[in-house]
């Protein structure tokens, strides 16, 4: 029979439980804290940017902050539907690219590259992510532009005759700082994230599903086609998203190399402007009513990638339900 020597000892409490609790406590409070930043950061620039919020601001493509020449309106006018329109038509121009080119890369890593080969490919696609955006704004401004503009004239004279393709593509400017070169430099800076969530989908598959397919007969492109991508369709589309997040918010790159014309047109060709490049050129040099507009724009530029990247999560969260059975 075992004696217990000091009985008060077995109604003590455990020490590590403060230690728990603590813990416990400084991640909430971690939590909270992104909340909270989120919270000041739009409750700030929101104060800042009422004199702007105006129905024109969100209808009117018109953007004439300054009357230089006196023949102009007499009040300015700051319709920021021009800016929205470019980084919506830059961000999709970049989706389209980057979307098959991640899958492809993501698809090989996983299906058909040796270990070796992987492990090279997979360190070079995260190489690619930490390059920094004015880097790529730099090549894309000094390169791909000027190399690009032979390829824009013969697209024009290909394909500027034909309807619809006639308005997406047609005259170029000489400089090739246009919708389309932005586009494509996006696109470059969106593959690795893509690629990666993408990767990490594909590696959830089963093994069981896969050699199911092969037993029935499949090729491994029918195996792809039949098992990997519907169980990966959620987690792609998530992926998707937080390339087309991260498209939107781009900023110093854009700048660069989208032209800066404020224009609405359906010519891909044309220089443009994105919601971030005007902030980024405009604002060292604003004040009164037109640093509140630019500010404004920040605020709609805020709501649209936290509203895209919340989709996003809600999406990826989803998928990994269905593919996991983790708990909602």
């Amino acid at each position: 029979m075992t004696v217990v020597d000091n009985p008060a000892s077995l109604t003590r409490k455990d020490p590590g439980r403060h230690a728990d609790r603590l813990f416990w406590a400084l991640c909430v409070s971690a939590g909270l804290a992104v909340l909270l930043i989120l919270g000041l950061i739009l409750a700030s620039m929101l104060q800042q940017s009422l004199p702007a919020l105006t129905k024109e601001f969100f209808t009117s493509s018109t953007w004439v902050p300054n009357d230089p020449d006196e023949a102009g309106p007499l009040t300015p006018h700051f319709g920021s539907l021009t800016f929205l329109f470019g980084t919506v038509i830059v961000s999709l121009i970049a989706l389209v690219v980057a979307v098959p080119v991640s899958l492809g890369i993501a698809l090989f890593l996983t299906e058909l590259a040796p270990r070796r080969v992987r492990s090279t490919v997979v360190l070079l696609v995260d190489m690619l992510a930490a390059v920094p955006s004015v880097v790529f704004g730099l090549w894309g401004i000094i390169v791909v532009a000027p190399a690009l503009v032979p390829v824009y004239e013969w697209l024009h004279d290909t394909l500027g005759g034909i309807p619809v393709l006639g308005s997406l593509f047609g005259e170029t400017v000489s400089s090739g700082r246009n919708f389309m070169t932005a586009g494509l430099i996006v696109a470059v800076m969106i593959i690795p994230i893509i690629t990666s969530i993408s990767r990490e989908v594909f590696a959830t598959v089963p093994s069981s599903d896969k050699q199911a397919a092969y037993a029935l007969g499949a090729t491994r492109w029918e195996m792809i086609k039949g098992a990997v991508l519907p169980h990966s369709f959620g987690g792609v589309v998530g992926a998707v998203i937080l390339g087309l997040g991260r498209a939107m918010g781009e900023t110093i790159a854009v700048a660069l190399v989208v032209g800066s014309a404020v224009q609405i047109t359906p010519n891909l060709l044309a220089s443009g402007y994105a919601l971030p490049a005007v902030i980024v050129n405009t604002f060292g040099e604003a004040s009164g009513d037109l640093r509140a507009a630019l500010i404004g724009m920040g605020v709609v530029l805020f709501i649209l990638t936290v509203g895209v990247n919340l989709l996003a999560r809600v999406v990826v969260r989803r998928a990994e339900i269905r593919m996991k059975g983790a708990p909602a």
